[in-house]
């Protein structure tokens, strides 16, 4: 009978010594699939979109518009990532001067070294290089802050404006009031600046309004 404590001892050890050794079980975690999102570039339909300047002077402004040489928009899924334009500066146009001389004149001194040095620098472009989607916007608001940077006669320089942008399927819409220093690039005629005489001034900032459409041409799609 004495032997019977002993056995039961060892039975217990044993089965202690068994549950110890058993792995926990831990299942392993599954990530979930990573959904690939179509990148998308369109091409910038030059004849849909529009390109109108204003400059405002002491007692008075001028205005015209400007062509869109080329340009592409790049879309994730159904939001704007980045784009560029290019814009031809020889087809610049003034629309306030009726008189054909008086609109000839201003116009070739645009196209001077006074102003954009079309010559040397035909073209201008701009590079979108940051995007951010703005939440909670009414309707006809802008939703868009675009960052980028802005390059007139060769001088490059970086550019932040609010935009509003309609992204149907493979079809965008996006428009823009950018305002733009002109001193920033050399252009300097009649500017403050230079000490220019207060009823000659013509203010450092212009407008470009812009409206850019580009369409189902796209040029490539991809994915990430």
């Amino acid at each position: 009978m004495k032997k019977y404590p002993v056995l039961l001892g060892a039975l217990s050890l044993a089965t202690l010594l068994s549950f110890s050794f058993v792995p926990a079980h831990n299942p392993v975690a599954v990530k979930p699939a990573v959904t690939a999102v179509a990148v998308a570039t369109l091409k910038v339909n030059t004849q849909a979109s529009t390109m109108k300047w204003n400059a405002r002077k002491v007692g008075g402004e001028h205005y015209g518009k400007i062509n869109l040489a080329d340009g592409d928009l790049q879309l994730s899924g159904n939001k704007l990532t980045g784009g560029n334009f290019t814009i031809d500066m020889r087809s610049i146009v003034v629309e306030d001067i009726k008189r054909a001389e008086s609109n000839k004149k201003l116009t070739d001194h645009l196209k001077s070294d006074d102003f954009f040095s079309v010559e040397s620098h035909p073209t201008a472009t701009f590079t979108i290089t940051k995007v951010s989607r703005l939440t909670k916007v009414k309707a006809g608001e802008p939703n868009y802050n675009i960052t980028g940077n802005l390059t007139i006669k060769g001088i490059t320089n970086p550019i932040t404006f609010p935009a509003t942008v309609q992204i149907n399927g493979k079809s965008v819409e996006a428009k823009a009031l950018i305002e733009v220093d002109r001193t920033k690039y050399d252009i300097k005629y009649r500017s403050g600046m230079m000490g220019t005489a207060a009823d000659k001034i013509i203010y450092d900032n212009f407008t470009i309004d812009l409206k850019l459409v580009a369409d189902a041409g796209a040029k490539t799609t991809q994915s990430r």
